[in-house]
C-alpha cells in the first residue's frame, strides 16, 4: 500500500540498482540507490527487481508492517518500465514462516490497522511477471502470498503449509480459489483441510510448484527466468497475457478474500484461535472447544 508515486531511474545499466523512489507506507530513498524499508529489501539487478523479506531472526513471519512494505515494492515495481520481472523470496533460512505469533493469543485478534493511501497491490496485479523462489519455510500466510505470484520455484528442503486450521483460523488471501486453482480440488482439500506440511518435491508433484532446486540452484534459476523475460518478451504482449490468464481468478478473488476476512474476523478472537496458538507456543496437543454443531457462524 503505497503512497506518493515512485520516481524511477531509466535505462540503468545492468548489475545496478536504481532507485525507486520515496513512499508514504515506508520505503525511503537511501544512498547507493536502494530503497530502505524497514522488513523487506528491494533492489535492482539489471531490470529485474529483487523484493526480499528481511526478518531473518525471526524467520521472515508476516506483519502489517511487512505486508504494506510488500505492497509498497509491488506498486514502484509495476510504474517503473525498467522493471521487467520481479522475484519475491527470504532472507536467511526461511521464506516466511507464517503470521507473527510473538503477541500469543490475541495474534489473529481484528485489530485497527494504519489508514494506507493505496489499496493493496498483490502480486496478480502486477503487470510485469512475479516469481516467488521460495528459499526454505512457507507456512500459512508463507504460502497463501506466493500463490497470487505468477511462477513458484521452491527449495527441496522447504516445509510448506497451509497450517490455518492447526491453529483454529482458516487460509486466507483467496488461497481457496489459487490453490483448486493450481494443484486441484483433491489436493487443495488435501492441503487446505489438513494443514500438513509438506516438502519441495510434493510441492512440485502437487502442483504448487514448477520447480524444485537445490538452495543454491533457487535464485540463479529464478533470475534466469526473469532475465529472460526481460531480454526476450516484449513488455506490452506479457503484461496482457499476464492479464489474460489471471482473469478468471481475479474477478473472483477480492469476494474470495472478503468471505475469508469475515470468517476470520469471527474465528480471530474465538476459543480454538486461542487455543491453537497458545498449544503451538507450548508444544502440546490442542484441545479444541467449538463444535460444528454449536458454534459455525450465521449463514454457515
Amino acid at each position: 500500500m503505497a503512497g506518493s508515486s515512485p520516481v524511477a531511474a531509466k535505462g540503468a545499466a545492468k548489475g545496478a540498482a536504481i532507485s525507486i523512489g520515496v513512499y508514504a507506507g515506508g520505503g525511503r530513498k537511501k544512498s547507493g540507490g536502494k530503497v530502505a524499508f524497514e522488513q523487506i529489501t528491494l533492489e535492482i539487478e539489471g531490470r529485474v527487481a529483487v523484493v526480499t523479506l528481511n526478518r531473518p531472526e525471526q524467520l521472515n513471519t508476516w506483519t502489517d508492517v511487512m505486508s504494506s512494505e510488500l505492497s509498497a515494492a509491488m506498486y514502484a515495481c509495476d510504474e517503473d518500465d525498467n522493471v521487467r520481472a520481479i522475484v519475491v523470496t527470504g532472507a536467511g533460512r526461511a521464506f516466511c514462516a507464517g503470521a507473527d505469533i510473538s503477541g500469543g493469543d490475541s495474534a489473529f485478534a481484528p485489530r485497527q490497522r494504519a489508514k494506507q493511501n493505496r489499496p493493496p497491490l498483490w502480486p496478480y496485479m502486477v503487470r510485469k511477471p512475479v516469481i516467488a523462489a521460495i528459499n526454505g519455510a512457507a507456512i500459512g500466510v508463507g504460502i497463501t502470498y506466493p500463490m497470487l505470484a505468477d511462477v513458484r520455484l521452491v527449495a527441496e528442503h522447504a516445509k510448506i503449509g497451509f497450517a490455518m486450521v492447526r491453529r483454529g483460523i482458516l487460509p486466507e488471501l483467496a488461497s481457496h480459489l489459487t490453490v483448486a486453482q493450481v494443484a486441484g480440488f483433491s489436493n487443495a482439500a488435501d492441503l487446505l483441510l489438513t494443514g500438513r506440511i509438506v516438502t519441495g518435491p510434493a510441492a512440485v508433484a502437487m502442483g504448487l510448484a514448477s520447480e524444485c532446486l537445490p538452495k543454491d540452484e533457487l535464485m540463479p534459476r529464478a533470475m534466469a527466468i526473469a532475465e529472460d523475460v526481460a531480454a526476450n518478451t516484449a513488455p506490452v504482449s506479457v503484461a496482457l497475457s499476464k492479464k489474460l490468464l489471471w482473469q478468471g481468478l481475479a474477478s473472483k478473488i477480492p469476494e474470495m478474500m472478503q468471505r475469508e476476512g469475515e470468517i476470520l474476523q469471527f474465528l480471530g478472537t474465538s476459543p480454538d484461535m486461542k487455543e491453537g496458538v497458545l498449544s503451538f507456543l507450548e508444544k502440546r496437543p490442542p484441545e479444541w472447544k467449538m463444535s460444528v454443531t454449536e458454534h459455525m457462524p450465521e449463514g454457515y
